[in-house]
């Protein structure tokens, strides 16, 4: 029997298009960074782009879609709109076989879509337009959709001061209650220095595992180098899982560490989700009780198989 995992997150559609550098410099982009922009904003550049693929996105719904291309028991829930895009997001997760756990209902505002424009270097720049998806609330997840679960997996991305924090705290406890196993994503450098002592509290007092990247993981802990980091999480007996790119990964499972080497790739076409699917190919083994070398293997040739392809879905 598959044990179930849900995935709570931004429900975002992804918009891929191709751009040269040029593309980027003109409207002051950073490359390489996420920038929240307005409906108006988004409309605009959305004229400005010939679009290759529209998808279901959000950082924690591609990890959902990785885990069910391994033939896992996932499920997602993130708000939309009954709209068109809407309609595409729920449809694109369900024909991969992910449960779409959300109600969905008429709202004010139109579901999440993410502009990422794509560069010749293979690096992605997302422009994303929330909508309605960051008004997810406690009000739409009840104990239902969470005790039937093994683990649940939360993104960064979601945290912020009113609703999205009461959201988490209401599925956390829930999960506690229950016995779930609580994992998070720290999704995103701006994400962590933002949001750095909530994310550190979260960690001590109420995650099981914890998944980011080096650079995030140096943050979180206000250190220069990932050694200093890793001696100063050992003391929390969590499980945290560190990225490297080409370096590799970490994990620090409780007081032991245990290093992973990356999977090599002949050629990168986008970098778009690589983490995401890292978390996948992880998770999966986790739920799998697998050894941790393991589950760090499985999520480094995920993510070796992702950045090889355009957009976050191997399927």
């Amino acid at each position: 029997m598959n044990k179930k995992i849900l995935g709570i997150g931004n429900a975002i559609v992804d918009v891929l298009a191709k751009v040269d550098d040029e593309f980027l410099l003109k409207r002051n982009f950073i490359k390489g960074s996420m920038k929240l922009i307005n409906k108006s904003e988004f409309e605009e550049l959305k004229k400005n782009i010939k679009i290759e693929k529209v998808v279901a996105g959000g950082s924690v719904a591609n990890t959902m879609a990785g885990i069910a291309y391994l033939k896992g028991n996932a499920s997602f829930i993130g708000k939309i709109n009954s709209d068109n895009f809407g309609e595409i997001y729920k449809k694109s997760l369900e024909d991969i076989n992910v449960n779409f756990s959300y109600v969905k209902k008429n709202e004010d505002l139109s579901t999440g879509a993410s502009i990422i424009l794509i560069t010749p270097d293979s690096e992605r720049t997302m422009c994303t337009y929330l909508g309605i998806s960051s008004h997810l609330s406690d009000g739409d997840i009840n104990e239902n959709n969470i005790i039937n679960n093994e683990l649940i997996f939360l993104e960064g991305y979601l945290w912020d001061k009113g609703i999205s924090e009461k959201m988490f705290k209401h599925v956390i406890s829930i999960a506690k209650k229950n016995k779930v196993k609580i994992a998070m994503s720290l999704s995103d450098i701006f994400c962590v220095t933002r949001h750095k002592e909530d994310f550190y509290n979260l960690l001590k007092n109420d995650l099981d595992i914890l998944i980011g990247n080096e650079n995030e993981i140096n943050e979180i802990t206000n250190k220069k180098n990932l050694l200093d980091s890793i001696n100063q999480l050992k003391n929390l007996n969590k499980l945290i899982v560190i990225t490297r790119s080409e370096n590799g990964s970490v994990a620090i499972n409780g007081n032991e560490v245990v290093n992973c080497e990356s999977t090599r790739v002949n050629k990168i076409l986008d970098l778009t989700g690589a983490g995401d699917l890292f978390a996948a190919g992880f998770l999966k083994e986790y739920l799998e009780k697998s050894e941790i070398k393991k589950c760090l293997m499985t999520g480094s040739i995920l993510a070796s198989k992702i950045i090889q392809k355009i957009g976050a879905r191997l399927a």
